[in-house]
């Protein structure tokens, strides 16, 4: 048998190295950005305005020192819930009130996930309403965004409930193999998500309509047509109402997929603008970019659930993260909780290579939306999005590195342009 004090020792010793790695990252962040803000980048100096720059650089400084708070107040509660006693507590008190079985491990993952909500709430609040009302993003109202959380809220459990009770169900039924049962119908949950999400889910916090420019739709279609992708509408989305931040992106699987633009975004962007932005996003179906992701979260999460049928079946699991499991009773919903808050921990220095193979993917989408449209719409539709959303043009490298999922400005126009001379 493991001794449970090892795995504590292991999960402390990757807490602790995640988190003065952070603490580094941030701190290379700020400095770099920092010591950058008072010129533009030579590339840029004819393009993007000194103002402009300088807001990129206060708002990106704003959001890494409060990543920091982030940073500490998540490590408060994990530490809370885990070697601290919190979960444990919790347990027990459910056990007391509810006795084991079903509807007690229900009421424990309906506790934590509403506590842990609670906890965060304040900084939720705060990076809305002070952080993005201070640069101008925020568009939302104190109702809107409460209305947001009872929503968000009633559909989480509509959906969660049900599809947490068959995956206890399967822990307890399904004999040793029921982490393979629960990856199915893991899997086969989150596919139909990507169905049902867009016509069912969405219009709840969104109000959808139909494209209406008829130029720019004949562009459009056009374009998709020629790239031989086919979609079930285009659609504007009012994101205005909540941001001021400009997106458009693909939503939905197989024949429920449909474009969606922000009306923030089309109020920025001329027609080739769009048509290259769109391309972009066509690029990454032509290269099999989300079928590539799908396949690889399908792997992923397969590798866990195995994982975790080998880990719920040891005392040193719970044991060693501060939890005492139930003699009487079953421990799923414990396990489920445990292995939810732990893996984190110990996949953290993991992202950097999910981080290089999207930016990889950025460059390839951007290098078909260059083939397909005008290398010059896409160059002027990336600065204006990237000044829209205060992206600064002067990132630390290391930092880029380790969590960027798209290659800073500069990568990317350098990419274009040699791909463009060569």
């Amino acid at each position: 048998m493991t001794p449970p004090y090892l795995l504590t020792l292991a999960f402390a010793a990757f807490l602790l190295a995640g988190i003065a790695t952070k603490l580094w990252l941030a701190s290379r962040q700020v400095r770099h950005v920092a010591r950058h803000r008072d010129a533009v980048p030579a590339p840029f100096a004819g393009t993007v305005a000194l103002a402009a720059h300088q807001k990129a650089a206060d708002y990106t400084i704003a959001k890494t020192r409060f990543g920091l708070v982030e940073l500490a107040f998540g490590a408060a509660v994990l530490l809370g819930w885990t070697l601290l006693g919190g979960l444990d507590l919790l347990n027990r008190v459910l056990v007391a009130w509810l006795g084991t079985g079903m509807w007690q491990q229900l009421a424990l993952l309906v506790s934590f996930a509403l506590i842990g909500g609670l906890l965060e709430m304040p900084l939720t609040l705060y990076e809305t309403f002070v952080i993005e009302e201070r640069f101008g993003f925020n568009k939302m109202t104190l109702q809107l965004w409460l209305a947001d959380l009872v929503k968000s809220t009633l559909v989480g459990v509509a959906i969660g409930l049900p599809i947490a009770a068959l995956i206890l169900w399967l822990m307890g039924a399904a004999g040793h193999l029921w982490w393979l049962w629960a990856w199915a119908v893991w899997m086969g949950f989150n596919l139909l998500l990507l169905v049902v999400y867009p016509t069912f889910i969405a219009p709840l916090f969104n109000k959808f309509k139909p494209l209406d420019d008829e130029v720019l739709r004949a562009r459009v279609t056009e374009l998709m047509a020629r790239c031989g992708f086919a979609a079930k509408g285009l659609f504007v989305m009012d994101g205005s109402k909540r941001s001021a931040h400009a997106n458009a992106y693909f939503t939905g699987f197989g024949a429920a997929k449909r474009v969606v633009f922000y009306d923030t975004l089309l109020a920025k962007l001329s027609p080739g603008e769009v048509d290259a932005v769109l391309a972009h996003e066509l690029g990454h179906f032509k290269h099999k970019h989300i079928i590539k992701r799908i396949v690889g979260l399908f792997a992923l999460s397969l590798a866990g659930f195995a994982l975790l049928g080998w880990l719920a079946a040891h005392a040193w699991f719970y044991l060693g993260l501060g939890v005492a499991p139930n003699m009487t009773g079953p421990n799923d919903a414990l396990a489920l909780l445990l292995f939810l808050v732990a893996v984190p921990v110990f996949t953290f220095f993991v992202s950097p290579l999910m981080a290089r193979l999207s930016r990889k993917h950025e460059f390839e989408a951007d290098a078909y939306a260059v083939r397909q449209t005008s290398g010059g719409d896409l160059s002027t539709a990336l600065l204006k999005l990237y000044e829209d959303n205060a992206s600064t043009l002067t990132p630390d490298p290391v930092f880029v590195k380790f969590y960027y999922s798209h290659p800073p400005a500069s990568e990317r126009l350098a990419r274009m342009a040699a791909g463009s001379a060569a």
